[in-house]
């Protein structure tokens, strides 16, 4: 009983500091920062892996979350909040939330955009049904990374890390909260 009361109050407290960490860096009213630091996440994957172009000019639309902040001490959580694109035109907000359990230490950031295939898989996402198990697979944005890249059920998720360290061995997932415009 005491496990799993630590176990939750461990959840609660890694949640809410990578949440305050991830706020810190996100204000929705101030749209030209937004929009620098949008084009500036893009511009930052396409320089480490210039084959992810095929994404932005054929997905039907994508997700960019620039700075998610992701801790954990056994378990974990992770935040960050970005924009999505339906078409190149930006249509509304989106919070990314993780949590993990597992052997896992550490703290880092990095940055994560989601392509959507179809208009379908894009509007499971604004409908709150996307969400991504321990079997998702994301691509590390590197040189030829995005040549081998493909669609897994409508989406191709690809992460570019910024900074700090992670060691894990766990199992966890994300989910989304999409805010139009």
């Amino acid at each position: 009983m005491i496990k799993t009361k630590l176990g939750l109050n461990s959840v609660v407290f890694a949640v809410a500091l990578v949440t305050a960490i991830g706020c810190s860096s996100y204000d929705p009213g101030r749209a030209d920062v937004a929009r620098q630091e949008i084009d500036a996440t893009i511009g930052r994957f396409k320089a480490n892996d210039p084959g992810i172009n095929r994404f932005f000019k054929n997905a039907y639309g994508y997700a960019v979350f620039p700075t998610i902040g992701r801790g954990a001490v056994a378990v974990g959580g992770a935040y960050g909040s970005g924009y999505v694109y339906e078409q190149g035109r930006a249509v509304g907000s989106a919070q990314l939330y993780q949590g993990s359990i597992g052997l896992q230490l550490g703290a880092q950031s990095y940055s994560q955009i989601i392509f959507f295939e179809s208009k379908a898989s894009l509007d499971r996402f604004k409908a709150g049904k996307l969400e991504f198990s321990a079997r998702a697979s994301a691509v590390v944005a590197t040189t030829g990374a995005a040549a081998e890249a493909a669609y897994e059920n409508g989406v191709a998720v690809f992460v570019l890390v910024q900074g700090g360290l992670m060691g894990e061995a766990a199992i966890g997932g994300q989910s989304f909260k999409y805010s139009p415009y």
